[in-house]
């Protein structure tokens, strides 16, 4: 039985469609469960490390938020000077570090790299942290971009 050019081109698309809706990535997590996946995966390498848990802080949250917020609004994956300082002064902390991160799909996913970098990791498995706030931001373009601040009081 022979097959049309019009049978071909007809599969062809067809394949074509397939292809592209299994390529696109799925739609991203909520920012609340991105936030809540980031803690919790965070705390799942700290316990890797034998290192306590951080809890969720008010302070050290908004300053995280604050972060996602601008990066997204810029479109930059970027620290700004000062600025931990100014979250020393704010929460009324002896120390702080930062962790920030660019269109990954979950919280998990973030986590998952930043414990494949040196920095990144050393940031999460700092023993004297106790406190994270987490900021996740879409910018106007659609990408997502996080922050991850943590604190400590001496």
């Amino acid at each position: 039985m022979p097959v049309s050019l019009r049978t071909i081109a007809r599969a062809l698309a067809l394949a074509a469609l397939v292809t592209f809706v299994a390529a696109a990535p799925a739609s991203a997590v909520s920012a609340k469960t991105y936030e809540k996946q980031v803690i919790a995966a965070t705390n799942e390498y700290r316990a890797q490390q034998g290192v306590v848990a951080v809890k969720a802080q008010k302070c050290v949250d908004r300053w995280a938020t604050g972060q996602a917020k601008w990066m997204a609004k810029h479109k930059v994956l970027a620290h700004r000077e000062g600025r931990l300082r100014k979250i020393l002064r704010d929460c009324k902390l002896t120390g702080t570090s930062e962790n920030i991160g660019w269109n990954f799909s979950s919280g998990t996913k973030v986590v998952a790299a930043w414990a494949n970098s040196a920095g990144h990791a050393k940031n999460m498995g700092a023993a004297e942290m106790r406190y994270i706030g987490v900021g996740v931001a879409r910018a106007s373009n659609g990408d997502i971009y996080v922050a991850e601040v943590f604190g400590t009081r001496r």
